[in-house]
């Protein structure tokens, strides 16, 4: 079994978090496999690929929510097809000083996002049972999304209506070479982005990249 609470230390999560944030991860992680085979959460249900794969990809973005959340008040963070909860139930326990809102379509998935942010004690969560498009416009100071399909123009338009127009929307990519071609289809609407590689502890066998996009840089709005 991999040692969760050196993962977490390699996140950049601070010292005096891991032991709580190590229990609380170790508890979801049990929710998941109990609840995966009946609610299609994840597409494993073995703990160390649950912890590597999903806990540990979904926080190796803290440093860059840390760097522009900071101690900002109000700031809500979205996790828009939040499926079992990733990246938002990591994130939201990790940054309990923030507010986090689980938009999810399913009714039963939704079911189990509450459940899991009550028995963990996230009282800074918010589950949202809609779809993506019906979120409040410019609600959310970061918007994640952690997905397998591409961010096509009609999703990056819906997801930049949620946002801010100051915020960010983070993207949590695999392949570079696929980053650019499917950034490159949607220039009209990003003509500027940031990638950043994200190193996930004890994952050595795949490419992860954060695509960082500042709302007020699209022409969205324009």
């Amino acid at each position: 079994m991999i040692d969760l609470k050196q993962g977490l230390s390699e996140c950049g999560i601070e010292k005096e978090k891991i032991d709580l944030l190590a229990e609380k991860m170790e508890s979801y992680i049990n929710e998941i496999i109990l609840f995966n085979s009946a609610y299609n959460l994840t597409n494993t249900s073995d703990h160390d690929e649950l912890a590597v794969r999903h806990i540990l990809d979904s926080l190796s973005t803290y440093p860059f929510i840390k760097s522009i959340a900071g101690g900002k008040q109000d700031f809500i963070i979205g996790d828009i097809g939040s499926g079992g909860g990733l990246p938002g139930i990591p994130l939201a326990a990790a940054f309990p000083e923030h507010e986090f809102v689980l938009v999810e379509r399913m009714s039963r998935r939704c079911a189990f996002l509450e459940n899991c942010a009550a028995m963990l004690g996230l009282k800074n969560v918010i589950v949202q049972n809609c779809e993506a498009e019906k979120v409040e416009n410019q609600k959310m100071s970061l918007t994640v999304f952690r997905a397998f399909r591409p961010l096509d123009e009609q999703m990056t338009k819906t997801l930049l209506a949620l946002t801010k127009k100051d915020g960010y929307l983070f993207a949590y990519k695999a392949k570079l070479e696929n980053i650019k071609e499917e950034m490159g289809k949607i220039k009209e609407i990003v003509p500027s982005f940031e990638i950043q590689k994200l190193t996930v502890p004890f994952l050595s066998d795949a490419e992860r990249n954060l695509v960082i996009i500042k709302n007020s840089e699209c022409t969205f709005w324009s």
